[in-house]
C-alpha cells in the first residue's frame, strides 16, 4: 500500500511538470509569451531569490564563495574572481532591466566589493581568486577572468550610469590591448603573472604547448569588448570590437562544420577535435550581438548568415527530450552524456536568436523544448535555484554556487528572453 501511495505521488508530481510545459502547437506569439512569463517568474522567484538569500557573506563582505550540493553554505571557501565579476554582472542586468531596488543593492554591493578587494591597486587588474577574508590568494592574471570584470563593470556602468566602474572597466581593456595582445598574429593570450609576464599554463581545458589560443577566452573577450561598447562607443572600442568578430568569422568558426574550434596555435591553426555544443549555441547569439552593435550593413549580413550556420551545427547535440549534450570528441567518437545547466540556458537564447534572424518556426521550437527540458529537469523546485547538471538519467545534482557556477547563464537567459519578446 505504502509503494502505491508513493508511485501515485511521484507520478502526481510528474504530470504537474508535464501540465506545466510549453506545447510546441501553439502559436508562436504564445509560445514567446509563455516562455517570458515562465523565466521572469523563474528569475526573480528562484534563481535571484535563492543567490540573494543564500550569497551575501554578512561576516566578511561581499558573497560566499561556494555552496555545496546539500544546499549548505561554506562560509572558508576562496572567492573566485569569475563567481564575483558574473555576480556584479548578474545583479546589474537584472536592475537595469526590472528596477527592482533589491537588485540595485546586490550589484552596488558586489561592485563595491570588486573594487576594494579584486582590483590590484599596484598593477592594475583583477586577482584570480580571494580567501574568505577577502586577502589575494591567486594572484595571477587570468584573461578569461579579467574579460569578465570588464563585462561586469560595464553592465553595473550601463545601469546605473556610475563612472567608478566605467573607469575599472577601460582600465582592464587598456591593461589587454597592451599587454595580453598577440601584436603579431592577433588574439589574445591567457594566463600572465600579477604584473602581467605571461604564463604558459593551462586553466580552462588546454591540453598541449601548443594550445596558445582558447575559443572560450576569445569569446568572453568579445562579450565584454560588446558591453564596454556600449558605454564607451569610441572609435578605438569599435575597431577592437570589430577584430573580435572578425577573429571568429575568420579563425575560429569551422568553415566547414560551422562549429568552434575549442584551441588554437599562435598562428591560429586548429589544435583541437572537440565540438562543444553549447559553445557553438552561445556563440551563434553573441556573434550577432556584437556585430548589430557595429552598425555596419555589410558585416551583419555576413554574421547574420554563419549565426544561424552554428546554431545549426550546435542542434546537432540536442537529444529527443530537448535538452543540450555538452561536447563530442571528433577524434574518438566520445560522447559527455552529463548535461549541465549553461548549456541548457544558452540553447534557449541561441534558437529563440536564430529564430528572429530566419523567421524559421523550428528554431522557436528548439527553443522551447530547451526551456521545457529545464523546466522539468534543471530546476530545483525543492530547494531553489538551478542543478549544475543532470545524469544521462534524468537526475540533478552538483554544487549549487562556486567559481563556475553562478547565476550568469540561466539569469541572463532569463533576461534576454523578457527583453527579447517585449
Amino acid at each position: 500500500m505504502k509503494r502505491i501511495l508513493l508511485l501515485m505521488f511521484v507520478f502526481s508530481l510528474f504530470a504537474a511538470n508535464v501540465i506545466c510545459q510549453i506545447s510546441l502547437d501553439l502559436s508562436p506569439e504564445q509560445k514567446l509569451k509563455m516562455l517570458k512569463e515562465r523565466v521572469t517568474d523563474n528569475l526573480n522567484n528562484n534563481i535571484l531569490s535563492y543567490w540573494s538569500a543564500k550569497m551575501p557573506d554578512e561576516v566578511n563582505g561581499g558573497f560566499y564563495g561556494r555552496i555545496d550540493r546539500n544546499n549548505r553554505v561554506i562560509p572558508d571557501a576562496g572567492k573566485g574572481g569569475i563567481l564575483n565579476a558574473r555576480i556584479l554582472w548578474t545583479y546589474s542586468a537584472a536592475y537595469r532591466v526590472t528596477k527592482n531596488p533589491e537588485y540595485f543593492k546586490l550589484a552596488t554591493r558586489a561592485k563595491e566589493y570588486v573594487l576594494a578587494h579584486f582590483i590590484d591597486k599596484e598593477y592594475g587588474g583583477a586577482y584570480m581568486m580571494l580567501d574568505a577574508k577577502g586577502e589575494p590568494q591567486d594572484t595571477r592574471k587570468h584573461t578569461y577572468t579579467q574579460a569578465f570584470f570588464i563585462y561586469g563593470l560595464s553592465e553595473y556602468a550601463r545601469a546605473t550610469g556610475d563612472r567608478e566602474a566605467l573607469k575599472a572597466a577601460k582600465g582592464i581593456f587598456k591593461l589587454f590591448e597592451k599587454n595580453v595582445l598577440d601584436k603579431e598574429f592577433n588574439g589574445y593570450y591567457e594566463v600572465f603573472s600579477r604584473d602581467w609576464q605571461r604564463s604558459r599554463e593551462r586553466l580552462i581545458g588546454e591540453r598541449t604547448p601548443a594550445d596558445e589560443k582558447t575559443m572560450n577566452t576569445s569569446l568572453h573577450i568579445m562579450e565584454a569588448y560588446a558591453n564596454l561598447y556600449r558605454v564607451w562607443p569610441s572609435k578605438k572600442m569599435a575597431e577592437r570590437l570589430e577584430n573580435m568578430v572578425n577573429i571568429f568569422l575568420d579563425h575560429i568558426i569551422d568553415k566547414n562544420s560551422h562549429h568552434l574550434i575549442c584551441f588554437l596555435d599562435r598562428q591560429w591553426n586548429g589544435t583541437s577535435q572537440i565540438d562543444s555544443y553549447g559553445h557553438d549555441i552561445e556563440s551563434s547569439w553573441l556573434l550577432y550581438e556584437a556585430a548589430s552593435l557595429l552598425k555596419d550593413p555589410d558585416l551583419i549580413g555576413r554574421v547574420k548568415e554563419v549565426s544561424i550556420k552554428i546554431a545549426d551545427a550546435a542542434s546537432e547535440g540536442l537529444l529527443a527530450d530537448g535538452g543540450m549534450l555538452t561536447e563530442k570528441d571528433r577524434s574518438t567518437g566520445h560522447l559527455r552524456l552529463t548535461r549541465s545547466w549553461w548549456e541548457q540556458a544558452e540553447s534557449v537564447v541561441g534558437f529563440t536568436n536564430a529564430y528572429e534572424l530566419s523567421g524559421n518556426e523550428d528554431y522557436l521550437n528548439k527553443a522551447i523544448h530547451a526551456w521545457n527540458f529545464i523546466d522539468m529537469y534543471m530546476i530545483d523546485k525543492e530547494n531553489g535555484s538551478w542543478f549544475t547538471s543532470v545524469t544521462p538519467e534524468g537526475i540533478g545534482g552538483g554544487e549549487k554556487a562556486g567559481n563556475w557556477i553562478c547565476p550568469y547563464h540561466n539569469g541572463r537567459m532569463c533576461l534576454e528572453i523578457m527583453e527579447r519578446v517585449e
